[in-house]
């Protein structure tokens, strides 16, 4: 394969895991709180990610990158956004529901073409904008249902706003941590994905578990009172980050993340082929709109 091309097998396998990532932490929300689910994936998460960094140095036998000035700020930006992204996207879905709050973090994909555009200079081809922007479209018309819509304005204008801020959290977050990965000095796409993961994910634990030890001592003992669940959802939180900053090497994070909706497509296929779920004609034109999306990025990408 080009490696060049690397990013599409690492997008959609990062998407995977990502989807049931959050399922972990949304269930673990509902026994040690919102702030004690948010740190889990990072505190839980951060010994995963010493180890693939560990193994990629081992394999390729590559120097350690040493970071450059700039480095530091995106890193931070990169984890206080993915920090408080999370937090907010759990406050949300414990008021309204996993498929309202996820079609509003949908927003997320154009917001990072535009973040990355001012912050980083990535620039997109017009295929590419298109592309984000049809795939874009095509995920709010599939995911947004009738009994969906009447949820979200029933619930009020603050899970909305939480959805969206949660969405644009996300999008500063992996703004960040490419900038981060590009402000290393050397090496492979592989070993600066995994070493700015590693710093990262090291910043949020730093950050997180001594907030939760001034403030909130019991939601940190919870965590580990409920390891189990809690080591589960840092893997595979860690594995989705290790995947995601492959790809965020390799290419711009909008072209990433919008690669990242045909998660939307594989779920409407499974429902249909597990439930007989015939979709509607919003469903197949939303279904349309992310499929030529999806093309038409992957034909402008560079």
């Amino acid at each position: 394969m080009d490696p060049t091309l690397i990013w599409v097998p690492a997008t959609l396998i990062a998407s995977g895991a990502q989807v049931a990532r959050n399922a972990m932490q949304r269930r673990l929300t509902d026994t040690i709180g919102t702030v004690g689910a948010t740190q889990v994936r990072f505190l839980f998460g951060l010994p995963f990610a010493l180890i693939f960094l560990l193994a990629v140095l081992l394999l390729t036998g590559e120097a350690l990158p040493r970071p450059q000035d700039g480095f530091a700020p995106f890193i931070l930006l990169g984890a206080l956004s993915q920090i408080a992204a999370t937090g907010l996207m759990l406050a949300a879905m414990r008021v309204r529901s996993f498929a309202v709050v996820t079609a509003l973090i949908k927003t997320e994909a154009v917001q990072i073409a535009l973040f990355g555009f001012v912050v980083l200079g990535d620039r997109l081809s017009g295929l590419g904008v298109l592309g984000v922007l049809l795939a874009t479209a095509g995920v709010v018309a599939l995911s947004w249902a009738p009994k969906i819509v009447g949820e979200a304005r029933s619930g009020g204008l603050a899970p909305v706003l939480l959805g969206i801020g949660s969405g644009a959290l996300f999008a500063l977050s992996a703004v960040g941590y490419r900038g981060g990965i590009l402000h290393l000095d050397s090496g492979s796409f592989l070993i600066r994905a995994t070493t700015t993961l590693a710093w990262g994910l090291g910043l949020q634990t730093i950050l997180l578990c001594a907030g939760l030890l001034l403030f909130d001592r019991a939601a940190l003992k919870a965590s580990f009172v409920h390891w189990r669940a809690s080591v589960s959802a840092g893997f595979v939180g860690a594995l989705a980050s290790q995947f995601w900053f492959i790809g965020f090497a390799l290419t711009a994070a909008a072209n990433v993340r919008t690669l990242a909706l045909v998660e939307i497509l594989i779920a409407q296929a499974v429902s249909r082929r597990l439930f007989d779920h015939a979709p509607s004609r919003r469903e197949l034109a939303g279904m349309a709109l992310v499929g030529i999306g999806v093309v038409a990025l992957l034909a402008g990408a560079r």
